[in-house]
């Protein structure tokens, strides 16, 4: 989606993504785009190549976040701009709890492994950032709730998250859907839609 918008404003887009099949999809609404199947750990790409990259709910899943946003650095231009969105504080925030619902789903992780609430302190991003060479020049909150019409809606879009199709390889599609249905049940509206508050950290930084 970010993909999309930043091209119909005028952007020339490349992404990276672990999963092919979410890769598939951005390729189908942007299919001259440069898209690659990859970690963001080791990026396909030349030095200083980019005047913006952004990190849409990624950078706490990498296995070395120090090594992930070195990488950011070296291929974002001198005066370009790095993104990282991460989820916001979790504390109250309904959305947590959907997060939460795929935990007994995925595999056991390394011991260490920073979660997906890694990056939601702004303090820990900071330290993050400097401990790459990044320098910080503001941190805004972006209210987003999730917002479905209908049960079976929302449990398509919510396993289309990267951490969701880690699951369903793990265990089933069935199981995943099952997870979801659950934990949206007490967002239902009388009409049957699904209204889930979810708050949004954005972090920017230059090289």
């Amino acid at each position: 989606m970010a993909a999309q918008l930043a091209a119909e404003r005028g952007a020339q887009v490349s992404g990276i993504d672990a999963a092919e099949p979410l890769l598939a999809i951005a390729r189908s609404r942007l299919p001259t785009a440069d898209f690659h199947q990859g970690d963001v750990e080791e990026l396909p790409f030349g030095d200083e190549t980019f005047d913006v990259v952004t990190g849409f709910n990624s950078f706490q899943y990498a296995g070395n976040l120090i090594v992930a946003l070195s990488e950011t650095r070296r291929v974002t231009k001198r005066s370009g701009t790095v993104v990282i969105v991460t989820w916001g504080n979790p504390e109250g925030m309904e959305a947590a709890s959907i997060v939460a619902a795929l935990r007994p789903l995925l595999p056991t992780p390394p011991l260490g492994a920073p979660g997906p609430f890694a990056l939601s302190e702004e303090a820990t991003l900071h330290k993050f950032a400097s401990d790459a060479r990044l320098t910080p020049v503001e941190v805004l909150d972006v209210e987003s709730p999730f917002e479905y019409p209908d049960e079976a809606t929302a449990v398509r879009g919510l396993n289309s998250a990267g951490v969701a199709v880690r699951a369903i390889e793990h265990t089933s599609e069935q199981a995943v859907c099952e997870a979801h249905a659950k934990a949206i049940a007490p967002f239902r509206r009388p009409d049957g839609s699904y209204s889930i508050r979810a708050s949004f950290r954005c972090f920017f930084a230059r090289p």
